[in-house]
């Protein structure tokens, strides 16, 4: 599973509405308190940042020849996936926001 949305589908699966859920901002994180979805996005962000940052890390290592190449491709290609999906999630949430904003009152 991709890092940067695991904490979004473990929110979505745990607010089910068949568990009884008590509405919007029901939903429970891990560590058992509500989260609405801006704090949840934005512990993805923060998830992301901090992948990208070891993905960075581990490349200089990887030039300081203080990492195995496999070490670095891995870091790497995990960053590169964590990219790609928040640039999709972007991608969605603009054209959410073009469609509401072109709907007819």
């Amino acid at each position: 599973m991709i890092p940067a949305i695991a904490p979004i589908l473990s929110a979505i699966t745990s607010a089910s509405p068949l568990d009884g859920a008590a509405g919007p901002g029901a939903a429970a994180s891990a560590g058992g308190t509500a989260m609405d979805f801006g704090q949840m996005l934005s512990q993805v962000a923060t998830d992301a940042v901090s992948t990208l940052k070891q993905g960075e890390a581990a490349a200089i290592t990887g030039i300081e020849g203080k990492a195995s190449v496999q070490q670095v491709v891995e870091a790497v290609m995990n960053a590169e996936q964590t990219l790609q999906t928040a640039v999709a999630i972007r991608d969605k949430a603009v054209s959410a926001y073009q469609d509401i904003s072109r709907m007819a009152i």
